[in-house]
């Protein structure tokens, strides 16, 4: 009988990690990348602004 409490605990480790598997694996619905693609570009255009606006030292000789 102990042979068997031995088997039944790897036997529920794998149903655990079988569980946890098919939850971590599901479907979520995402927002998408518009939210982080936008913010991306307003970043990337903010870079872009500042750039032309500062002179460096060597422009200045």
């Amino acid at each position: 009988m102990a042979a068997l409490a031995w088997l039944l605990i790897p036997f529920m480790a794998a149903i655990g990690a079988g569980l946890w598997g098919s939850w971590a694996g599901r479907n979520r619905k995402a927002a998408g990348d518009g939210v982080e693609l936008a913010g991306y570009t307003r970043f990337r255009e903010a870079m872009e602004r500042s750039d032309t606006r500062e002179k460096s030292p060597s422009d200045a000789v």
